[in-house]
């Protein structure tokens, strides 16, 4: 059977593959501790169901639009003014199933065939295969100096005339990193200058410690959003525990957006009418649920960066937002699938190999989990390690 070019050059979305496994392990009995998820195991707001329910009572759940109900953008308009300081309307914003179909349907928007799309190293598993779907090149960059904080120099260096993006995550998946306002306004003014698109993935935003604040990336342009080239993904996934609903958007010039829906009403139609009910009740309800996921996760960070630490060899920057840290083994395993595999078969505790973010020897290890189960898993990950 023939196989297209494109498809071919895809792989398995390593962490959903990993859930799977832990569910079938879970389901035989096995003790696994999953260390590798990207779930908050907080509950969805209350305030997500009363309208979902009214919808339901009437059995009258009907098509969306392509690019999402006029309520639900309302609800973004809210959403980008509250934390953003940015006026927009309804015709600058396309509402997705999920951030990730957000953030495809504006490559496949925005890319030709041949064209790149740079972003940093260590990245999310689904960019470099998101890009290729969309005809691109991925294209990664890193600081020169080995840490995980790039600067416009490191961007520069790979930039080439067939660049047509650059995504930036912040905070990041897997390392946890909160990207500095100056690298930030470094990619807004250096984007504008040169005609590229800027994409801020800002699906963890708000889950950020130690003081740090949601940084706006309009904070550094005077452009009107049609004349911008700044695209922003968010939804309601992981700041609201809600990864099962699916709603996620994105934020544009209109042109783009009306592409985006073009798109979308080819491939899925409009997004889910009661998961956008859901949605719109979490933006407009009390959140008081982020504050308290934020404080719960701090907490979390805080004892897995205590027991990592215990670890002779283990290197890791500190995540200041998200739920994962990215902890550097290469003292112990060079080859992290290896040693991912090697932890699951003999300790039950699941990580997600750092060769899927672009670092070989890395361990994305995440802080979901309870304290018990944090505490629990790096222990039998020590007690192997110190075996070897």
């Amino acid at each position: 059977m023939k196989i297209s070019k494109i498809g071919k050059s895809l792989s398995e979305s390593v962490t959903l593959k990993l859930n799977a496994t832990v569910l079938a392990m879970r389901k035989n009995g096995e003790p696994v501790i999953h260390l590798g998820g990207g779930e908050p195991k907080s509950k969805a707001p209350a305030s997500t169901i009363k309208d979902v329910n009214e919808l339901l009572e009437t059995r009258k759940v009907r098509y969306s639009p392509a690019a999402g109900t006029p309520e639900m953008k309302d609800a973004v308009i809210k959403y980008t003014k509250d934390f953003y300081g940015k006026d927009v309307t309804r015709e600058n914003i396309a509402i997705s199933s999920g951030a990730k179909q957000a953030l495809s349907a504006a490559l496949q928007s925005i890319v030709d065939p041949g064209d790149e799309v740079l972003f940093p190293t260590p990245y999310w598993v689904s960019y470099p295969d998101i890009v290729k779907i969309a005809g691109g090149i991925p294209t990664t960059f890193e600081a020169a100096n080995g840490s995980l904080y790039p600067t416009i120099k490191d961007v520069k260096n790979v930039y080439t005339g067939n660049t047509k993006a650059i995504i930036l995550n912040s905070p990041n998946n897997p390392s946890g990193v909160v990207y500095s306002e100056e690298f930030v306004k470094s990619l807004v003014e250096f984007t504008e200058e040169e005609g590229v698109f800027l994409i801020m993935d800002d699906i963890y935003h708000r889950l950020i410690f130690d003081g740090y604040e949601p940084i706006s990336c309009y904070k550094f342009t005077e452009k009107d959003i049609n004349d911008s080239q700044i695209i922003t993904i968010n939804g309601v996934s992981k700041q609201y525990a809600m990864t099962g609903f699916r709603i996620g958007w994105a934020v544009g010039d209109k042109d783009i957006i009306n592409t985006m829906k073009n798109i979308q009403g080819h491939l899925t139609s409009g997004p889910n009418i009661l998961m956008q009910k859901a949605a719109i009740g979490a933006i407009y309800g009390d959140q008081s649920c982020v504050t308290d996921l934020v404080s719960q996760l701090a907490k979390n960070r805080d004892v897995l960066v205590e027991e990592l630490g215990k670890i002779d060899g283990v290197k890791l920057e500190s995540p200041h937002g998200t739920f994962y840290s990215f902890a550097d083994f290469r003292h112990y395993e060079q080859d992290s699938i290896k040693l991912a595999t090697e932890l699951l078969e003999n300790t039950k505790v699941v990580t997600v190999p750092g060769i899927a973010f672009g670092k070989d020897g890395f361990l994305r290890i995440s802080y979901c989990e309870s304290a018990e189960e944090i505490r629990e898993g790096i222990t039998r990950i020590r007690e192997y390690l110190m075996k070897k």
